[in-house]
């Protein structure tokens, strides 16, 4: 590898002093590195430009280092699908599960990267179709789509169908349908299973549901879900509204009658991995951590 884009997180690179390392690790060896720093761009704003690359990465970059936590990854893995460049994250936060490299390690993995001695691991995608008026559109996500109650403190109900058929009715705060690599997201917060990012499933847990049946659902990954926010029964003046979140950023807001269609997606996130550190040790070490 010898060409570099680092997307960098401001708020946790504050001074630049990591960036400006790197940038200049790689440039004495040879190799190019251009710098973004994230702050310029919301990640409401990435979201709403689709895939047309706000970064303006150049299509011939070899690997995108993204500098931050797992929630800057996210949003530099969901702004460059369409260029399927192998991204790295070096992780400058504290509980992160998707970023490779933590700071002590910089030096050897970018000797790694240099050397071309590194794998890429395909992680799968969910695809979120819903309307937006007349059009029908569609969002990705890599960790997870959450639809979640909006305003006053209530719960709301949700209908919930696996290829066509009824599977069950909860009411609740959300729904959260999560990716293997999701499941150590909000997923784990809400009680759900730790996957290995390597399966091919999906998960479906209920946020904080209104009965006593808590469970996570675990489904297959070519099955389609729908979810759809049902009549809040016995009040017909109360209108059940929520929201829906791609990893972490509102698409829309939904109501009685509406919801979304989820399957995986046709496209893939592609990550680097540097090392033979099985997703367990790194599972017991981050929970260490916790």
């Amino acid at each position: 590898m010898k060409r570099f884009f680092i997307v960098t997180n401001l708020v946790k690179d504050p001074q630049q002093k990591t960036t400006e390392y790197i940038a200049s690790y790689l440039r004495q060896r040879g190799a190019t590195a251009n710098v973004l720093i994230r702050d310029a761009i919301s990640k409401q704003q990435l979201y709403e430009t689709g895939e047309k690359s706000p970064l303006l990465i150049p299509e011939q970059t070899d690997c995108i280092l993204v500098l931050g936590g797992d929630g800057t990854l996210l949003q530099a893995a969901r702004d460059t699908l369409r260029l399927n460049i192998p991204l790295l994250g070096v992780n400058l936060g504290t509980l992160g599960f998707l970023a490779e490299v933590e700071k002590s390690g910089i030096d050897e993995a970018l000797d790694h990267l240099l050397a071309d001695e590194y794998e890429v691991e395909e992680r799968m995608l969910l695809s979120g179709i819903y309307q937006d008026g007349e059009k029908e559109k569609t969002a990705h996500a890599l960790n997870d789509i959450v639809i979640s109650r909006k305003g006053p403190l209530m719960v709301v109900p949700y209908a919930v169908k696996v290829n066509g058929q009824e599977l069950a009715f909860y009411s609740a705060d959300g729904i959260i349908l999560s990716t293997p690599t999701g499941s150590t997201g909000y997923n784990l917060s809400a009680g759900g299973p730790i996957v290995s990012p390597s399966a091919q499933l999906m998960v479906i847990t209920p946020i904080c549901p209104h009965t006593m049946n808590t469970r996570s659902i675990v489904l297959s990954s070519s099955d389609e879900v729908e979810i759809m926010i049902a009549d809040k029964k016995g009040d017909k003046d109360a209108l059940a509204e929520a929201e829906v979140y791609f990893d972490g950023a509102l698409i829309k807001s939904v109501r009685a009658g509406e919801g979304l269609l989820i399957r995986r997606s046709h496209r893939t996130v592609r990550l680097i991995r540097l090392n033979s550190i099985s997703f367990l040790r790194t599972l017991h070490t981050k929970m260490g951590e916790a």
